[in-house]
């Protein structure tokens, strides 16, 4: 059977799923506008002091915060929701309180950075009510999903040994994600830093990476079923990830220089994951309506992991520390290809009726076309700024001229992600869970 083709993929989103999918989509919108308005400073700095103490540092800790746990986190619980059950029978209904919990504490956050309060570490912001907030949050999240898996049906066919194994072990590893994020928030823990940079060392990047890794290769299990073919890539992948998780336990936690061989040459060892994702992925039931994102994704996986080894090489690294070099990367990572990712994995949750909302062509080009422009001007821009740190701060035409043209691409990702939005608020378990709500306040 083609690797485009799930029989089984459900005709549309349930109402967990379909929430997760909104309310992601709405954080995405909020980021992108703020990510507008950021550039707009950028041009025309005299606006900052009008917006009073809520100035463009404190505007970018929101936009990149509500970015990574808006954005990129809210569609995973679409699929958690998914693989313990929570979106389906009377668990459903509680799926949308957790999903405002989250929200709220992303609300409590944002109020939070634009007081000016942070722990001063780049996306482990939480510092005062919000850091205890959102972990209890979390802890919702995760005794929704512990008692939807618990209640499950014994005799339900997707309830293996291994698979009830597999989920359990999930869920221990669920309990303390809470906990981490609240004691990584803290000023007082650091990790390994490189000497000549002040960034991560190549362990540090190699364990974060080999973190995504784990979760594409966890992905499809939840979400599809392998094809009737065997497939060595499924083993090949399996040993390399092991292989190179050992890789990362022997070169430690130390603060190690990026000059150093074994640093930029283990972290090359990443290279490897460029041909075996998409083997892997090949390896699954996937309906064809995850085609053009799915493609989209293994490009922007390519090109992330060739350009986060090039910029680490000594003499490379050295000249674009600190610059906007750095910026395109994680645009690349975030705005290429996890959001490539995640609309991949939520189009293949939604169901066949709703997968439009993102296969549109003009949105699916505008977003695309706009982050490739985004990352080639800005990491000019960067280019140039590490020669001449002066070029991003002092006015010229060619700095202009870049900044400019940066907005322009914002502007243009802003409305694809509008247009999004506008098409998931008109999802079917959207509207019938309000139907559902209001007949309740009827019979009341």
């Amino acid at each position: 059977m083609s690797a485009d083709r799930q029989p089984s993929m459900p005709q549309h989103a349930t109402p967990g799923v379909a929430g997760a999918v909104w309310h992601s989509l709405v954080w995405l919108v909020l980021g992108n506008t703020m990510g507008v308005m950021i550039a707009i400073l950028l041009l025309l700095p005299g606006l900052n002091p009008w917006l009073g103490e809520w100035t463009y540092g404190r505007w970018m800790m929101v936009h990149m915060n509500i970015a990574l746990y808006g954005w990129c986190s809210l569609p995973m619980l679409g699929f958690l929701f998914k693989v313990y059950g929570a979106d389906r029978g009377s668990f459903s209904n509680w799926c949308r309180p957790v999903l405002w919990l989250w929200s709220g504490a992303l609300v409590a956050g944002s109020i939070s950075w634009l007081s000016g309060q942070s722990s001063g570490k780049l996306f482990l912001d939480w510092s005062g009510f919000a850091r205890v907030f959102f972990p209890v949050v979390m802890e919702a999240l995760w005794l929704l999903l512990i008692v939807a898996f618990i209640s499950k049906p014994q005799g339900d066919p997707d309830s293996t040994l291994v698979t009830r194994i597999a989920k359990m072990v999930g869920l221990i590893i669920l309990a303390a994600v809470p906990l981490a994020i609240y004691f990584a928030s803290s000023s007082s823990v650091y990790p390994a830093l490189n000497p000549d940079t002040g960034g991560p060392t190549a362990a540090s990047q190699l364990e974060s990476s080999l973190g995504v890794v784990l979760i594409l290769l966890i992905l499809p299990f939840g979400i599809t079923r392998r094809t009737q073919s065997l497939s060595k890539a499924v083993t090949l992948s399996w040993i390399v990830f092991l292989a190179e998780a050992g890789l990362c336990v022997a070169l430690g936690r130390t603060d190690v220089s990026h000059h150093r061989p074994a640093q930029y040459l283990s972290l090359a060892s990443l290279l490897v994951w460029i041909p075996l994702i998409p083997a892997y992925c090949a390896a699954f039931r996937w309906h064809a309506a995850t085609r053009g994102w799915r493609i989209a994704m293994f490009w922007w996986w390519g090109g992330l992991v060739v350009s986060g080894w090039v910029l680490f090489l000594p003499g490379v690294l050295d000249r674009i520390k600190f610059t906007d070099v750095l910026v395109g990367h994680s645009i690349v990572a975030v705005a290429g290809f996890l959001t490539a990712l995640l609309i991949f994995v939520m189009i293949q949750l939604m169901g066949e009726e709703d997968a439009w909302i993102f296969n549109r062509r003009w949105s699916f080009h505008a977003w695309n076309l706009g982050v490739l422009a985004y990352v080639v001007i800005i990491s000019i821009a960067g280019w140039i700024e590490g020669a001449n740190p002066a070029f991003t701060i002092v006015p010229g035409p060619a700095r202009e001229f870049l900044y400019i043209v940066r907005l322009l691409t914002g502007v243009a990702m802003l409305a694809g992600s509008l247009e999004w939005l506008t098409a998931a608020s008109s999802l079917p378990a959207l509207e019938r869970h309000v139907e559902v709500e209001l007949q309740g306040v009827n019979v009341a």
